[in-house]
């Protein structure tokens, strides 16, 4: 019985991010979202008692992806920067799909000021990002003498407009390619001279990149016709 209530749950979540990205916060019901998950109204007010708390549960999902997928990265064994340089690939492969993802950043955006939404998707990403990016500059792999406050602009800047590049309704392979033109153009203004060719722009080797965007399992996602299953992270080429 609980088991049936998590699988639940996490379809309610699932659901909810597929509306919340497609429609937008404001428009997104709670109807169209138990229709989405194939559950009865009163099984999603079972579990969540407002579209608020819905959503709330929808940023915590993406949050638990970023982290997760951070954590893996690390694992790999590169550097802060290449970490860094790879996540931003993830989130450009996660706004595809994963709906959490793209979900999240929408609420924060349409929902800022909101008291009953405590969690702030485009801080956490931030936050991640500059991690990282600190985590490079302890390890010696950036500029001396650069403004540091400058430097974390200019990074921050670009890791959140990757979202807004993809919100446009960007092709993936074209997004993939910005992404590597971007850190093409940063790395020899962050590193010292010649050591931009220590690091890869382009997409991980998909053998020793983690392994999946989500773990939506196959029978949590919804039937609609559509395989919301995540494919393995990072299935493209480097540059």
């Amino acid at each position: 019985m609980q088991e049936r209530s998590e699988r639940t749950r996490r379809k309610l979540v699932h659901a909810g991010a597929e509306m919340f990205h497609r429609n937008g916060y404001a428009n997104a019901t709670l109807l169209e979202i138990a229709a989405f998950a194939g559950v009865t109204k009163g099984a999603l007010y079972f579990h969540f008692a407002s579209k608020d708390e819905l959503a709330e549960a929808v940023q915590l999902r993406g949050c638990e992806l970023l982290r997760e997928s951070v954590r893996a990265l690390r694992a790999c064994g590169g550097s802060p920067l290449q970490t860094l340089v790879d996540l931003t690939h993830w989130l450009a492969l996660g706004l595809r799909e994963e709906p959490a993802i793209p979900a999240s950043f929408r609420i924060t955006r349409e929902c800022a000021g909101l008291p009953s939404l405590v969690t702030d998707f485009h801080r956490i990403w931030l936050a991640e990002v500059c991690g990282l990016l600190r985590a490079a500059r302890d390890a010696g792999e950036l500029r001396t003498g650069g403004r540091w406050e400058s430097i974390e602009s200019l990074v921050a800047a670009a890791a959140c407009g990757i979202e807004t590049l993809a919100a446009t309704g960007m092709p993936y392979a074209e997004l993939q390619r910005r992404v590597a033109g971007l850190w093409s153009l940063l790395l020899p203004s962050l590193v010292p001279e010649g050591a931009q060719r220590k690091f890869r722009v382009g997409m991980p080797d998909p053998d020793t990149a983690p392994g999946r965007v989500g773990d939506v399992r196959e029978d949590d996602a919804p039937d609609t016709g559509v395989d919301h299953l995540s494919p393995p992270v990072f299935s493209g080429s480097s540059t």
